[in-house]
This record gives C-alpha cells, structure tokens and sequence, in this order.
C-alpha cells in the first residue's frame, strides 16, 4: 500500500477517531465531548489533522491539506462551544453540527484512500474521480444531511426539556 511510517500512524489513529465517532453516534445521536468516545474522536481528530499536514501523494500543499486544516478549525470551535459557552443551549446546535461536519469531511479523504487502495492490488477504484467514490460520498453526504436533522430536533426537544416546557412529538 506503500505508507510511510507516519502514513501508518496517521491511519490508525484516523481509524480510533472514526470507530469512536461511530459510538457516540450509536450512543448519544450525537458526537458528545462529555463522554469518552467524543473525547477520543475529538483527540483523534485533532492528531489525524495535523498529521495530514505532512502526507501527500502529489507532493506539496493539496486539497487534503485544506480538508485537514477544515477539520481542525471545525473540531476546535466545536470545542470552544462545548467548553466555553456552558449551558448556553443554542450553542449546542452549533456543537451538534460541527462535529458532525468534522466527521462527513474526514470521510472525503477517508473514502479516497480506502477505495483506490483496498483490495490490494486490485482496488475498488482506479483513481479519485472513479464514480464509485462519488456515489459511496453521496450517501455519506445524504447520511450527514438526516444526521443532522435528527440532531437539531433532538437538541431542540433538549432545549424545550431543559427550559420547562412540555415536549411535543417529532
């Protein structure tokens, strides 16, 4: 598969910060930086990010960069909302949102590489315009889309709850 050493770290802690994701997803309907799958997504975000920095097929500053430094400044307000703004229960919205583009966006690159990779030798997809990269993202992109509905009205009825008033159904 041809990876650097860095190359290898980076893919498994981007691996670690994906299955954790995935948990809280499960879990919490949500990437929840209060509990420790959101924390290990978060911290292996954060690592993937700035190890991406130094990866590249093409040689030089790449759109995978841009993705990266995305994700980062993503994840970082993410954390600033979280941390900083308490109990201010619009920010959550925000939160919900970010991480959850956090996570869409690192799929970018992570459906890249793993498609135009695996099996090796005889990878799915021959290069990053193969349509069978576009058509797995597009679900990934439809799935972020539902995800975060779900996710506003789930805070919204977070919110109503934690304010007094009386729930209504969905």
């Amino acid at each position: 598969m041809g990876l650097s050493n860095l190359g290898i770290f980076h893919t498994i802690i981007g691996i670690i910060a994906i299955v954790a994701a995935l948990i809280s997803f499960v879990k919490y309907a949500k990437i929840n930086l209060a509990n420790t799958s959101g924390k290990i997504y978060f911290y292996g975000t954060i690592i993937t990010s700035l190890t991406a920095l130094g990866l590249s097929k093409q040689g030089g500053f790449n759109a995978g960069h841009l993705f990266s430094l995305l994700i980062l400044i993503l994840v970082i307000i993410a954390f600033f909302l979280y941390y900083k703004m308490g109990q201010h229960n619009k920010a959550r919205y925000f939160e919900n949102f970010l991480l959850s583009l956090s996570f869409f966006l690192s799929m970018v690159p992570t459906v890249n590489e793993t498609l135009t990779r695996i099996p090796i030798g005889n990878p799915l997809a021959k290069n990053s315009g193969d349509p069978l990269i576009g058509k797995t993202l597009l679900i990934f992109f439809i799935l972020f889309l539902a995800g975060s509905v779900y996710q506003f009205i789930r805070q919204k009825r977070s919110n109503k709850n934690s304010s007094g008033e009386v729930p209504r159904g969905i």
